[in-house]
């Protein structure tokens, strides 16, 4: 069975309807939801509608409002409410404001907002022909419009409405409706209307029957309606309604009941006698209308004349005499009659329509023979599911008739195992096997001319879901596929966003993908639009998957910095941000950068540079970066230094200028991590200094022979330009005329500190310290925690990232992903602060897990550990029906049923808890919990009295509790004895000897009563029987019986001085004797006259028959004349003349047949009569021939290991003797063949030969009018082996 279809479950607790309103009102749409929490979204035209001037948009808890204020003409419109996967559509319709209506010559118009006008109230002189009933329609509440119905069904049903019986009277009309929910189906269902078993009524549509059907689009309901029109009285009967859609089937049955118009006096009878089209009529005026074939042209109405019984039949001209008899059956009269004389009896009893007559006579006749081939027909449908067999079973009357099985009236053929027919006795069977949906068609067995027809529908398996789709997070404009994988391949699945089915549109923004069992929804170029729950369904389950659709927010990962540079340097603007893709443009003070010989802009991923070579002082100014579409800039200033030179020759001690110096917060400099760190110091000196960094500490500080050991310094020395040491091949130090420059190609961790720089010349010395701080991402946070989880929800706590970088932490990012899936999707965007998260949303039921970044304004960290695997469930509802079942003075037992909702987590069990009144304390009954819905709770103190309650227990924790309506008091209640007899032991027990018996005899009684067991009024035995006695039942066993163990058995139970008995009588039976006496009494003619005597011992039973056999005394075997045969006496007749014979009797009872017979001592001899045959004497023909072979042998080619026979046929009588050689030597012997011979045709069986098994083979037969030699080469090839197969060996 496929697993049942999932029913969709709705959001709202209440659904917003559809209104009207007049131009310049407001309107106001109301709906409710499940959740207090639910996000609710309303749409006009599928669009999004903000709350502004005209909409007003209130969420109070889980109630939600719409209203819409001023409503004009273009407020007409479709809309819709959404919430989670359920969304509802309701429709606004706008009234034009009227003043008075004033009265035209047409009348007042009608609103279009009508469906249709009100009927008026018929005359009350008006004939009933002209109206109409409808048939009762079950009572529900009318679905709103546009809005999804919520009519529950069942899970197999298709009827929302199902036609009623409905009643009418001759001549009026009548109408029956069926209703059908299309919302789960993938193709329009089929309906057909039948009247009895097989007449389908879609063929007999016309004058009196009109078939119609409706749908809306709205409700996705179709409406399909049967109307009878000018009903008859043979339209009364049973009808049935079928639909059928591709996997699904329904059927209703229901009755029509035709009452009898009331007579008017002086109506003329004959009207009922007269034939329906009214010839005449159609011939008087220009109004009348040719019939067509489907109306009842020329039809007599039969059923009224031959119910009439009147004695007179008047008319204005003239009197008919008419048989003043009682009723009479005039059509079985007529079946009897010859048809010589159906003229005279139509004319007898007024029949005027002699050929409707003999039309409805035929018809009759050949209805009677139809019934005569088959005792038992074919149902009128069948249904098989898609790959099993179905047998079609017929019973015919004639068990030799030979039948004929069709397929849409094509004679099916016995070929293969696709069909099987089978003839056993009277039954006939066609089995299909493997059905398939080309074996959905019609069905007929054909007998002769007779036939009887079926429908066979071929079900399809329900298409399951084996790879459910996925949650998917992408950037705008990225392109979306949403995969799923089903059960069979080519199966059709439906497509749904937010409740709203999905369809191929002119943009092409939605494409479906059939890859075998794949199915690929594909959206292109996604929007915020697309987001939304994306779901697939088939005819055997739905998987929902949420697409989240972010905007593009580029990030600048290194913005461009201000640049100090000389005469003839080049300047390097660089910048690098997040999208590789997004081009930008470069101003100078405002003004777009042209390319030219000096000028270079370039764009190599996600950098972007603008290289000035050979920089002049028209240079200077500001440059910006502006990335195209975004609104931003990234902005630096280009500074000229000119450089003077002083030819004054002078000394000038060192001098470093730096504004930054100093280790306070505001001089430090921060690079990031991977970053390049670049210290440009200013100096000044004559002669050129020599400089010293050095980072740990300062190098003027540092004492010579190492007399003080603080924190490892590192030195790096310039002279004249020249690098006199170097530490790390990361650092490189250089000089310029004025300038000395450190840098750190790719900062890291361990190069935070304090950086020293000493300029030393022959006329001072110069000291700066420079703080330099690298921060990094934070480390990733500690494994995440699941504190708790809810029906869609959970709650993750996870510890704060060891390092933070060195700056603080933003936030965090939370993400999730589906355990079996790869894809994870992130739950927030904007750094979260605290530690704790409550995650919605998800699907319970399916194992989830979380990770966790940190981030701090340098960036986001590695993932952290994904937490232990965890599945949202929620408890489960409280347990059903908890109540007292029995209760003593120290214990009581209660019994309950499983909660109504479960979840998709297993029940893990029960817990029974108990209190006393007035208190608070509840105490467990057992320890642990119980699987079972039951429990006998004991060791409690008579008296008291106690509260009970159970609780639910699953993988979420207890459920809330059931609970007793009011305490127990805990003592037994006194019960009177009462044995409960069964009912098959309430007459005669009977069973045979070796049988068993068990006697199982339920009784009740408080307290345990005294049970006592009699046979034939004495105490039983032990010995006898086994009896074995319980608080609520005692069983009586008999292993073996025995004919002593008939009797009456009684048994008796009782409670101080009440009692209550009950009896039981057992009957063992057993084969009777043989019968007695058996004699030969006389003998007559070809006849023998026998009798015998009833047998002494009968079996302790009745005895039922006898059964008398014969047998020659020639052949002695023996022949059944009668059987079950009741008398003592018997003639055997019909034996043959000139024949001895002798008789037996068996005696026969319940059991069956006596081991023995009583046969009769004496025989019987058939005298002959008459004169003695001499018959007349003819020469023998000789039909002697000798041996011939009709067939020869034939050269074969054959491989090694395959057996293989050699075949021919001889003919020759006598029957010749057949002899196999091989190279001329006599085979017969070995057991290596075979030799078969069948009506001639001879085999040479050869059981697995070898290549040795070749040569030359004859065959060779003989008998006394001669012999026929025939001969053939058999060639033996050895097998060929694969090479695969010889490397695998290897």
């Amino acid at each position: 069975m496929p697993e049942p279809v999932k029913k969709a479950v709705s959001a709202f607790t209440k659904k917003p309807k559809s209104q009207e309103a007049e131009e310049g009102s407001s309107v106001v749409f109301e709906a409710g939801t499940e959740k207090p929490e639910a996000k609710v979204k309303w749409q006009c035209n599928s669009k999004d509608i903000a709350s502004d001037n005209k909409y007003v948009i209130t969420a109070d808890g889980n109630k939600h409002s719409l209203t819409i204020q001023a409503i004009t003409k273009e407020d007409a419109n479709v809309y819709a409410v959404i919430a989670g996967g359920s969304k509802v559509k309701f429709d606004l319709k706008v009234i034009t404001k009227q003043g008075p209506v004033k009265a035209t010559k047409d009348g007042p118009t009608e609103s279009s907002a009508e469906p249709e006008p009100e009927p008026e109230p018929a005359p009350p002189a008006a004939a009933p022909t002209g109206e109409e009933t409808t048939a009762p329609a079950p009572e529900a509440p009318p679905a709103d419009d546009g809005q999804l119905s919520d009519t529950r069904q069942d899970l197999t049903g298709l009827f929302t409405e199902k036609p009623q019986s409905g009643e009418v009277t001759v001549g009026e009309n009548i109408t029956f409706v069926a209703k059908v929910n299309a919302e789960s189906l993938l193709k329009k269902p089929t309906i057909k209307w039948f009247k009895g078993k097989w007449m389908d009524l879609a063929s007999k549509s016309g004058k009196h029957l009109q078939l119609k059907e409706t749908y809306d689009r709205n409700t996705k309901i179709y409406t399909f309606e049967m109307q009878i029109i000018a009903a008859k009285a043979n339209f009364a009967g049973g009808y049935r309604c079928e639909v059928l859609s591709k996997d699904k089937f329904d059927s209703c049955n229901f009755d029509l009941t035709v009452h009898e118009a009331r007579t008017v006096e002086g109506l003329d009878i004959r009207a009922a006698f007269r034939r329906t089209n009214e010839a005449g009529k159609k011939r008087s005026g220009p109004s009348s209308s040719s019939t067509d074939g489907k109306e009842d042209s020329g039809e007599l109405d039969f059923s009224t004349l031959l119910r009439k019984s009147s004695s007179f039949i008047k008319s204005a001209n003239r009197a008919v005499q008419v048989s003043t008899e009682p009723d009479v059956d005039v059509w079985e009269i007529l079946s009897h009659a010859p048809a010589s004389e159906y003229e005279k009896i139509a004319f007898q009893y007024g029949i005027t329509d002699l050929r409707g007559m003999l039309k409805r006579l035929k018809k009759m006749k050949k209805e009677e023979k139809k019934s005569e081939a088959f005792l038992k027909k074919l149902d009128p449908a069948y249904q098989v599911t898609k790959g099993h067999k179905i047998k079609l079973a017929v019973q015919v009357a004639n068990a030799d008739v030979e039948v004929k099985w069709q397929k849409n009236g094509k004679d099916i053929q016995p070929t293969g195992s696709k069909y099987i027919f089978e003839s056993v006795g009277n039954m006939r069977y066609l089995t299909i096997n493997h059905c398939s949906l080309a074996d959905d068609a019609t069905y007929s067995c054909v007998v002769g001319e007779d036939k009887c027809t079926t429908e066979l529908f071929v079900k399809e398996p329900p298409v399951m879901i084996v790879k459910n789709l996925e949650d998917q997070m992408v950037m705008k404009g990225e392109r979306v596929e949403l995969e799923c994988e089903v059960s069979e391949e080519g199966a059709n699945v439906k497509w749904e966003k937010d409740g709203v089915e999905l369809t191929r549109d002119e943009s092409f923004k939605y494409r479906f993908k059939k890859d075998g069992c794949k199915h690929i929804l594909i959206i292109n170029e996604a929007t915020k639009e697309d987001c939304g729950h994306y779901k697939v369904k088939t005819n055997g389950g739905e998987s929902v998957a949420e697409l989240m659709v972010q905007e593009k927010d580029l990030e600048v990962y290194q913005s461009i910095a201000d640049l100090t540079v000389k005469a003839k340097d080049q300047a390097v603007f660089k910048c690098e941000v997040s999208d590789e893709n997004v081009r930008g443009t470069w101003y100078k003070n405002g003004v777009e950068v042209k390319l030219d010989a000096r000028v270079n802009i370039t764009h190599i991923g996600r950098i972007h540079k603008l290289t000035i070579d050979d920089v002049k002082p028209e240079d200077e100014g500001d440059y910006t970066f502006v990335p195209d579409g975004y609104a931003f800039n990234l902005s630096a200033k280009l500074n000229f230094l000119e450089v003077k030179i002083d030819y004054v020759p002078r000394q000038d001690p060192p001098k470093i200028h730096l504004d930054c110096t100093g280790r306070t917060a505001e001089s430090t400099i921060v690079v990031v991590a991977g970053n390049k760190l670049r210290l440009d110091v200013p100096i000044t000196g004559d002669p050129a200094p020599t400089v010293i960094w050095t980072k740990g500490e300062k190098a003027s500080s540092v004492k010579p022979d190492g007399e003080e050991k603080g924190v490892s310094s590192t030195t790096w020395t310039l002279k004249d330009g020249d690098v006199l040491n170097e530490g790390d091949g990361r650092v490189h130090v250089e000089t310029t005329q004025g300038h000395c420059v450190f840098t750190i190609e790719g900062a890291e961790r361990q190069d935070e500190g304090i950086y020293s720089v000493v300029v030393r010349n022959p006329a001072g010395e110069d000291t700066a310290d420079i703080n330099v701080k690298v921060v990094d991402v934070p480390d990733a946070p500690q494994t995440p925690r699941i504190l708790s989880v809810g029906e869609d929800s959970c709650v993750v706590q996870w510890d704060p990232p060891k390092f933070d970088g060195g700056q603080p932490i933003i936030g965090y990012v939370i993400e999730r992903k589906k355990k079996q899936s790869y894809r994870w999707m992130r739950l927030n965007f904007d750094p979260y602060p605290e530690t704790t998260y409550e995650a919605k949303r998800m699907i319970e039921g399916v194992p989830y897990e979380m990770r966790i970044y940190a981030v701090n304004s340098i960036g986001m960290s590695r993932h952290s550990p994904a937490s232990q695997p965890f599945v949202p469930v929620a408890p489960t509802s409280e347990p059903v029906g908890l109540c007292v079942e029995d209760i003593s003075d120290t214990s009581i037992s209660l019994k309950w049923r499983p909660p109504e909702r479960v979840g998709s987590a297993e029940l893990e069990g029960y817990v029974v808890e108990y209190c006393k009144e007035g208190t608070d304390e509840w105490i467990p009954a057992i320890q642990g919990l119980t699987e079972r819905t039951s429990l006998i709770v004991r060791d409690l103190t008579t008296g008291d009295k106690l509260q009970f309650r159970v609780r639910a227990f699953n993988m979420a924790g207890p459920s809330a509790p059931a609970t007793l309506a009011q305490p127990v008091t805990i003592r037994e209640i006194m019960q009177r004895p009462k044995i409960w007899l069964p009912r098959n032991l309430r007459q005669t027990l009977i069973k045979k000897v070796g049988e068993t018996v068990n006697l199982l005899i339920p009784f009740q009684g408080k307290p345990r009563p005294k049970v006592t067991w009699h046979k034939d009024g004495e105490p039983l035995n032990a010995s006898f029987a086994s009896v074995r006695n319980s608080d609520l039942d005692s069983i009586l066993f008999i292993r073996k019986t025995e004919r002593k163990h008939s009797g009456r058995y009684e048994l008796q139970v009782q409670i101080e001085n009440v009692e209550d008995t009950a009896t039981v009588n057992l009957q063992i039976v057993d084969l009777p004797g043989p019968p007695e006496g058996l004699k030969i009494m006389d003998i007559w003619g070809f006849n023998v006259a026998l009798e015998w005597k009833p047998p002494k011992e009968n079996g302790n039973c009745e005895i039922t028959g006898y059964t008398v056999q014969k047998a020659d005394k020639k052949t002695m075997e023996w022949f059944t004349v009668y059987h079950q045969y009741r008398r003592t006496n018997c003639v055997v007749s019909d034996l043959i003349m000139g024949n001895e014979y002798v008789f037996r009797v068996f005696a026969m009872n319940l059991v069956g047949l006596s081991q023995d017979a009583c046969n009769t001592k004496d025989s019987a001899y058939i005298q002959k009569t008459g004169i003695a045959y001499k018959p007349p004497s003819y020469k023998e023909h000789d039909f002697s021939e000798a041996p011939k072979f009709t067939h020869p042998l034939v050269n074969r080619s054959i491989i090694a290991g395959y057996s293989a026979t050699l075949s021919c046929s001889v003919r020759g009588i006598p029957k010749p003797k057949v002899t196999w050689y091989k190279n001329k030597m006599d085979i017969t012997n070995e057991a290596k063949y075979r030799m078969l011979s069948k009506q001639g045709v001879l085999t040479l069986e050869i059981r697995k030969p070898c290549p040795f098994d070749g040569g030359v083979y004859m065959c060779k037969a003989v008998n006394d009018s001669g012999e026929d030699v025939v001969e053939c080469k058999l060639e033996v090839r050895p097998q060929v082996v694969k090479e695969e197969n010889k490397d695998a060996r290897k």
